[in-house]
């Protein structure tokens, strides 16, 4: 396995334990961290700052996904599916030089891991959806400049 896919899967993680326990990102940095052991610096450091981004941007992120998951409230979504989404938006948000397909891509794989597989077409749906509507705004902005 892939260094960046460690990270995403560990983010995910982060973020899922985030969402269940209700913990504050510092809380659950500390405690998911003692918990690991060694993990090599690069493999946490982009873990970290997939969670940092999905936590500081978390009510923008869950807009985002709700507005192009049709009749899906987060609060509804499984709880993997719902953090899967976070992690793939917050690398689209964050890290915009990564191609939106290799996270779409990348998304999907943990998603065959971790959830159920019908959750592979919802997920898929909805980044590519949110990918394709950020895309847009990234060619609005850039002509009207």
């Amino acid at each position: 396995m892939g260094t960046r896919r460690k990270s995403r899967e560990l983010a995910l993680q982060m973020l899922f334990q985030a969402d269940l326990a209700k913990q504050a990102p510092d809380d659950v940095r500390r405690s998911f961290w003692a918990e690991r052991g060694e993990v090599e610096e690069e493999v946490r450091g982009f873990a970290d700052d997939l969670f940092r981004v999905a936590s500081d941007r978390g009510a923008e992120i869950d807009k985002m996904i709700e507005s192009h998951a049709e009749h899906w409230r987060m609060e509804r979504m499984a709880a993997v599916d719902r953090n899967i989404l976070r992690a793939g938006v917050a690398e689209f948000m964050g890290f915009p030089s990564t191609p939106k397909p290799v996270v779409i891509n990348e998304a999907l794989e943990i998603a065959r891991k971790f959830s159920s597989p019908e959750s592979v077409n919802f997920l898929n749906g909805v980044l590519d959806s949110v990918a394709r509507e950020m895309d847009k705004a990234a060619k609005e902005q850039a002509s009207s400049r």
